[in-house]
């Protein structure tokens, strides 16, 4: 690919850029690591946050940069990616997750970025601008991960309720109050591994466009790994408090053990999709989870009204946070 000119200052400026989505990020998506951990009254919410967070640095040492790869070389032409592009990506995913913070709803971060990154390459390029295989993953994936985190949080309800059939409630509960700081974890580490990737997939490409980092290379520099581990687990810190309560609360009513299956049934859900390099969303799959182990229960205890709104968000990010970064792009190319 050809290097595209840049001055250094634009480069910091959409890096830095970079990192405020990453850090909205974890700020948008904090709710899905504490929030059954916090409904349950196991966590008091600073407490939980500081876990959450902590986690999601942590996850550096664990993950490959699979998920990374995806976004930075497998979801548009690298070849048509320069300045403006990023911008509008990254304008585009910034607007959409403020608009969904702001009414509470738990939109993904993670379509919200590939939607941005479609639509400023499309207002660029034209469709031919977009790398199918590793789009198409990601978005069949928007199905995938909520029904696996589904089947595996509804299954994980049954075993735990076969297993304890004979044992008093009380004893349930309190063994169940330790093992949801071991599943909450879990989570948060996925939530780290899978997320904090997006960004630095971005970052990556922004590098390859610029030619500071040749196309092709094994890895994007550490500091880039660094950075962007360390501004989600920031902004997981800060917390999205008015996500959490439609997370806890509002989709059905959680008890300590409900909290582990969620939990454990999204973290194997996370740490699939990070090993097979495919850039989930947190929100969906956890999501889909809790209302795993709800219906697990009985089917009215979900309150589906509210899955329903959520559903009707991860329809319409992608669509939403590209038309977006169009706008963006062209904003950009006059203004960069």
């Amino acid at each position: 690919m050809h290097t595209i000119q840049m001055s250094l200052w634009v480069i910091g400026l959409l890096v830095a850029l970079a990192l405020l989505f990453d850090f909205m990020n974890g700020f948008h998506d904090a709710a899905n690591s504490i929030a059954t951990v916090v409904s349950t009254g196991v966590l008091k919410p600073h407490h939980a946050v500081a876990m959450a967070a902590m986690c999601n640095v942590v996850a550096i040492f664990i993950f490959h940069l699979k998920v990374a790869a995806t976004v930075g070389t497998g979801t548009v032409d690298v070849n048509i990616v320069d300045h403006h592009v990023i911008f509008g990506a990254l304008v585009g995913a910034i607007a959409w997750n403020l608009i969904t913070w702001y009414y509470g709803i738990p939109s993904s971060s993670s379509h919200a970025l590939i939607g941005g990154l479609v639509g400023a390459a499309v207002a660029k390029g034209g469709t031919g601008a977009l790398v199918g295989g590793g789009l198409a993953k990601t978005v069949a994936f928007i199905v995938i991960s909520p029904l696996l985190g589904f089947v595996l949080g509804s299954l994980m309800m049954v075993i735990v309720g076969w297993t304890f059939f004979r044992t008093p409630p009380s004893r349930v509960d309190r063994w169940f109050r330790r093992l949801q700081l071991v599943s909450a974890s879990l989570y948060s580490l996925g939530h780290g591994g899978n997320d904090a990737q997006k960004t630095i997939g971005i970052i990556w490409m922004l590098l390859i466009a610029s030619g500071h980092v040749a196309q092709g290379g094994a890895e994007p520099p550490v500091w880039v790994i660094v950075c962007c581990y360390v501004a989600i687990g920031m902004g997981t810190m800060f917390g999205g408090w008015r996500i959490v309560r439609t997370m806890g609360q509002k989709i059905t009513k959680l008890k300590p053990v409900g909290g582990f299956c969620a939990e454990t049934g999204g973290a194997i859900t996370l740490f699939i999709a990070s090993a097979l390099g495919v850039p989930v969303s947190t929100t969906h799959t956890i999501t889909g989870a809790i209302v795993g182990v709800g219906s697990a229960q009985k089917m009215s205890a979900v309150r589906w009204g509210v899955a329903g709104n959520i559903v009707w968000a991860w329809v319409l990010t992608i669509p939403a946070s590209a038309f977006m970064a169009a706008i963006a792009w062209w904003i950009g190319l006059h203004v960069l």
